[in-house]
This record gives structure tokens, C-alpha cells and sequence, in this order.
């Protein structure tokens, strides 16, 4: 960016969300296409396909995400009725349930994350020069500490966070380390 001007400055991140938003649109219709899935579908799939026994607290998982409790409770359910998922009961906390990965989710997570995986190669990495790729990777770096700093000094943030986490309801003023931020 040659200008450092509020106006320079917005019109750059203009640009940039509304690139975001048609690569994310254009990555998801790729996915659907090739698997049928939706990107709520692949959002979910994901989170739960690197856990050894395929299984989260739904609560857990709405933080993951950054979902309102209703979406994440009627994408599950579209879920568990295509045999991508199940639902069980949290022994730990009536309240709750575990959101498990069914043998054919799995084998959809992995089957979508090919396809993303050639459509992130075909139009971005083959596309963005290396030097590019490093300064991106130290942009998300600053907006993602912004953002914890923002989740730590937000009260509602930290209690939403600290259930998730199974904690104890946080002190104002008591931030929680290595969290994904609100």
C-alpha cells in the first residue's frame, strides 16, 4: 500500500473482504460440487477429523467456530440425519453433549479436504509468490493477537470462552491464555 491515508487504508480493507468473500464462496461451491457437502458440513467435519476419537462437546465446537448455539444445534442435526454425525449425552455435564464423527463423516471430512486442499493450491499458493504467502502468514499473526487482546478484555467473551473450556467462571480482568477469541 503507497498510502497510509484512513481512506487508503479502508479502501484496502474493502478490497480484501470483498475478495475474501468470493473466494470463500467460490472455494465452497468447488466443494459442493465435488462432494456434496456444504461448507457448514466441511466447517464441522474438519474441527472433528483431527481428534483422535472424532469427538467434541457441542459447546466446545460452537467456540471453534464462532457459531450461535441455534446454528451449530440445527446443522448438527441436518448432520446426524445424513449418518455424519451423532449425538451423546455428556456424562460430565447433563447439559451438554458430545458431538461424535461417524465412520461416514470421517471418510467425508477426508474426502473434502482433498478437494479444498486442490482448490487453496490451484488459486492461491500457485498464485501468491512466496514473499507474499510470509506476509500474509505475519498479517493473520497481528489480526489474530488484535483479536485475543480484544477476547480478553471483553467480559462476555471471557465467560463464553471459559465454558467452552469447561473453566471456572473468569475474574473481570483475568484474561485466559492461548484461547481462540469471541
Amino acid at each position: 500500500m503507497t498510502s497510509t491515508t484512513p481512506d487508503a487504508a479502508m479502501a484496502v480493507w474493502l478490497e480484501y473482504s470483498t475478495i475474501h468473500q468470493h473466494l470463500m464462496s467460490h472455494l465452497a461451491r468447488e466443494l459442493n460440487r465435488e462432494t456434496g457437502l456444504s461448507e457448514a458440513d466441511y466447517q464441522i467435519l474438519d474441527a472433528l477429523a483431527d481428534r483422535p476419537d472424532g469427538r467434541v462437546r457441542a459447546l466446545e465446537l460452537r467456540w471453534v467456530l464462532q457459531w450461535e448455539k441455534s446454528r451449530l444445534s440445527h446443522q448438527i442435526a441436518r448432520m446426524v440425519t445424513r449418518g455424519l454425525l451423532d449425538r451423546r449425552a455428556c456424562a460430565e455435564d447433563a447439559r451438554s453433549q458430545i458431538v461424535v464423527l461417524t465412520t461416514e463423516g470421517r471418510d467425508a471430512a477426508f474426502r473434502a479436504r482433498r478437494v479444498r486442499a486442490v482448490s487453496i493450491e490451484r488459486l492461491i499458493l500457485r498464485v501468491l509468490p512466496a514473499e507474499v504467502l510470509d506476509e500474509l502468514a505475519h498479517a493473520t499473526q497481528l489480526l489474530a493477537d488484535a483479536l485475543e487482546r480484544a477476547a480478553d478484555a471483553d467480559p462476555e467473551c471471557r465467560v463464553v470462552r471459559a465454558e467452552a473450556r469447561g473453566d471456572q467462571r473468569p475474574q473481570d480482568g483475568e484474561a485466559e491464555e492461548g484461547c481462540h477469541p469471541c
